[in-house]
């Protein structure tokens, strides 16, 4: 056994949506080769919004700061610093940022995220 694997540092990696948001993966598929899971550090602004997708994996995102609205078939939440969503794989979901602050929160996907299994509309 080789021991532990230190993760010295997140990669930055490209957000979609219609305005910049930071996305630093510490584990998956581009940080660590990671394909089982992904935990990654997301910062976005007011006013953030992503295309809606379907995805092959689940989503279990924990907001720390501000506000992240999760939009799904059968209407919307707002999920507030301190609590969790978990987003179901084959759910349509589009998450969003509308509040003065933006949001701050830790997303892991799981089998990890990956551009080929997200499936946002229109791709």
């Amino acid at each position: 056994m080789p021991g532990p694997t230190l993760i010295p540092g997140p990669a930055r990696v490209e957000a979609a949506g219609n305005k910049p948001k930071l996305i630093d993966e510490y584990v998956g598929r581009v940080n660590s080769a990671t394909g089982a899971v992904s935990v990654a550090h997301m910062r976005s602004p007011e006013g953030w919004q992503e295309p809606g997708q379907t995805p092959e994996f689940d989503e279990f995102t924990v907001v720390l700061k501000g506000m992240l609205r999760v939009e799904h078939r059968s209407g919307q939440m707002d999920v507030q610093a301190g609590q969790a969503v978990i987003a179901h794989k084959g759910e349509w979901v589009r998450y969003s940022t509308p509040g003065d602050d933006g949001a701050e929160y830790i997303a892991v996907c799981l089998p990890a995220f990956s551009l080929e299994t997200v499936h946002r509309d229109g791709d």
